[in-house]
């Protein structure tokens, strides 16, 4: 699963809100909607989107239910830093294919490493 951080200009400012929700050991985050794939997500990850990269992941634990109707995607404490991958920003949260998914070794073409604004420059004009 991908989902932007929304209002997250930087890796740190995410690690810090992150941090700041750690309850009993662990991250809630709160959905509207149970996912429609919900078995598949569990023990998966959630990748998180800074600057139209994918930076980081934590591993989806369970899902449950909220008293006011939505729905905690609970996932570790642990935010794991990965090689950053070029995404396209959207809105709420999207199923991430497995095959799909960044690996610990980046992918090779070199877009990783170019500059966070340059990239959302490229990624704004479709060339990336």
């Amino acid at each position: 699963m991908s989902k932007v951080a929304f209002n997250c200009a930087q890796l740190e400012t995410l690690r810090r809100r992150q941090e700041s929700r750690i309850r009993d050991g662990v991250v809630p985050i709160v959905t509207r909607f149970m996912p429609k794939r919900a078995d598949e997500l569990v023990g998966g990850s959630i990748y998180w989107i800074v600057k139209h990269r994918l930076v980081a992941c934590q591993q989806i634990l369970r899902l449950e239910d909220r008293t006011d109707g939505r729905i905690d995607i609970v996932c570790s404490a642990e935010l794991i830093l990965i090689p950053p991958s070029p995404k396209r920003a959207h809105q709420g949260w999207r199923y991430l294919e497995e095959e799909s998914a960044p690996s610990a070794d980046g992918d090779g073409t070199g877009i990783a490493d170019l500059p966070p604004r340059l990239y959302g420059k490229l990624a704004t004009l479709a060339l990336v």
